[in-house]
């Protein structure tokens, strides 16, 4: 048998903060949380779930004393499922992302962001029903 896929951890300065902006941005809730973490996912795992087959992974906020220091290794990419691109780029930022600069270029068909704590993320194509 393989390896599953369970957990994305983040490491931040305020779980609390991340955790409920990613579960805005993903609609995703709170499952877990302890003194220094929180864990958010579209589903609460049991082990059973996770045995049987490729489950979502859930995201994790673990509080760590350092701060980011360069460009993520790693990466979220998101994709809108009911409104344009520009549209959640827009939600986005009300909710407290901002516009990165990774070296992109300016001719791109996704939109790199950070989270309030800096780390980026691309918004991609929408998957939204095209009229």
């Amino acid at each position: 048998m393989a390896s599953r896929f369970t957990e994305l951890s983040v490491d931040c300065h305020d779980p609390e903060r991340l955790a409920a902006f990613w579960c805005e941005v993903l609609d995703f809730k709170v499952i877990d949380r302890s003194e220094d973490k929180v864990e958010i996912g579209s589903w609460e795992p049991t082990v059973e779930d996770v045995r049987a087959g490729q489950m979502p992974p859930t995201v994790v906020f673990i509080q760590v004393p350092e701060g980011k220091t360069m460009k993520n290794r790693l990466h979220l990419d998101v994709s809108p499922i009911d409104r344009s691109t520009e549209d959640e780029v827009s939600r986005l930022l009300g909710l407290g992302a901002t516009r990165a600069d990774v070296g992109q270029g300016p001719d791109r068909s996704w939109v790199v962001m950070a989270d309030p704590e800096g780390n980026e993320f691309c918004v991609l194509r929408t998957l939204a029903p095209q009229n």
